[in-house]
């Protein structure tokens, strides 16, 4: 299953608004023959791409896969048709498909007659490629995920507004990786006034990659005429995170990056549309300048937004931090 999830990790950002899945196949004796993740719309999901991988030693073998295999025809037949046709006899999946439509694949090979398990690294896969995919099956709504630069006082720029460069090296190279992997970038017109941003994602020599996320400017205000964002960006003249998000989901964007600054943030924080924070804290000092949030609608200690972390390590001399938002009721704040 690990070996899956390297699978499904290599084509996040590629599938959207497919789940980026990964499946390896075994052959009877155990061994890896079959290796396959699911290709851009219209493409071969990732059971046959392993499959074909595989070709004639799948047959008596063992489906590893991050997604439960669908038992539906979309824009290409049901994956538990092709698990059948190759004779594999057994399916180990992480997690299953929250995809009514979709659903239903492990039942089917199960009355077929093969071994199916569940379950096999299923906070891997729900944390890791299939995190956002998963979210935006279960809500209609993409996910989001603020990730921001703070010194250790939490300030994004100095006083005088200059912010390059808080993070390290490091860190700003694993953003542009992250980047590469996500559908969208979204950040506010201010953004775009205080500091051009290009948004693109950039190899370590600073040149564009081939494949780049849909940059998106949130805000009533203009753009400037000479802003590097005004012919490639999409804007969304509004400042309701609802909007914003059901604009993207019908273009199939499943996965954002919210790179915007303090006030977007918090109005994405405030309506409970953040879905995670991915935060790059420097040991630096400013003592004055703009935070990293405002305007969430906290104001007093009982409303504060509590975070479960996730995960905390050091990016270069930066330390990086992920977290979600603790859930009331089973649900994400959602005021």
């Amino acid at each position: 299953m690990a070996l899956a999830i390297a699978e499904s990790e290599r084509v996040r950002g590629t599938t959207s608004p497919n789940p980026p899945v990964g499946c390896v196949i075994l052959d009877a004796t155990g061994k890896p023959v079959g290796f396959g993740a699911t290709q851009p719309p219209g493409g071969k999901h990732a059971e046959k791409m392993a499959l074909h991988d595989a070709g004639d030693r799948a047959h008596g073998g063992t489906a590893y896969v991050t997604l439960e295999p669908c038992s539906h025809w979309g824009r290409t037949p049901p994956c538990t048709d092709a698990l059948l046709e190759a004779g594999v006899k057994r399916v180990v999946y992480a997690v299953s498909d929250p995809n009514p439509q979709a659903a239903g694949g492990a039942e089917i090979l199960r009355k077929a007659g093969l071994d199916v398990e569940v379950g096999v690294l299923a906070e891997a896969v729900g944390k890791g490629p299939l995190r956002a995919w998963l979210h935006y099956a279960r809500t209609g709504r993409p996910h989001v995920t603020w990730k921001y630069a703070a010194s250790l006082d939490g300030r994004v720029a100095a006083k005088d507004g200059t912010s390059r460069w808080i993070s390290s090296e490091a860190s700003r190279r694993e953003v542009h990786d992250l980047r590469t992997k996500i559908d969208a970038i979204v950040v506010g017109t201010g953004t775009v006034r205080a500091d051009d941003p290009a948004l693109t994602a950039r190899d370590a020599d600073g040149m564009p990659l081939a494949r780049q996320p849909l940059p998106v400017i949130v805000g009533t205000s203009e753009i400037p005429p000479a802003a590097k964002l005004k012919t490639t960006a999409l804007h969304l003249r509004t400042r309701d995170p609802d909007v914003v998000l059901s604009e993207l989901a019908g273009r199939g964007v499943v996965d954002v990056l919210l790179e915007g600054g303090p006030t977007l943030a918090g109005a994405f924080l405030e309506r409970g549309r953040i879905d995670r924070v991915v935060a790059y804290v420097a040991p630096v000092l400013l003592g004055a300048g703009p935070e990293a949030l405002k305007d969430a609608g906290v104001s007093t200690i009982t409303d504060a937004v509590r975070l479960d972390v996730e995960e905390v390590t050091m990016s270069g001399a930066d330390m990086r931090i992920s977290a979600v938002p603790q859930r009331r009721n089973g649900v994400h704040r959602d005021r």
